[in-house]
């Protein structure tokens, strides 16, 4: 079991510009959706932007810490539109 907070360090480990929202879809602490604002995504195709946070969790998915994750990654300005939206 790894802590949502523990996530977020994970992730800000390695993305230290990032905005890094976790949410614990079960209350089980291994089915996580992760949202993450980062710079680092600018140019970055989906796929690409996915492997940079599987990257700074791989430790936490290998160990099958993690067994669920739903990610959910923008550019800042991708952000920004998106909360217009809602």
């Amino acid at each position: 079991m790894i802590s949502p907070q523990q996530v977020e360090e994970m992730i800000k480990a390695q993305m230290p510009d990032a905005q890094v929202q976790v949410q614990d879809l079960t209350g089980g602490g291994d089915h996580y959706q992760v949202t993450v604002v980062s710079s680092q995504f600018e140019g970055k195709g989906l796929v690409q932007q996915h492997q940079l946070i599987y990257g700074a969790l791989q430790q936490a998915v290998s160990s099958e810490a993690i067994h669920a994750l739903a990610l959910k990654t923008y550019t800042p300005q991708a952000w920004q539109a998106a909360e217009q939206v809602v």
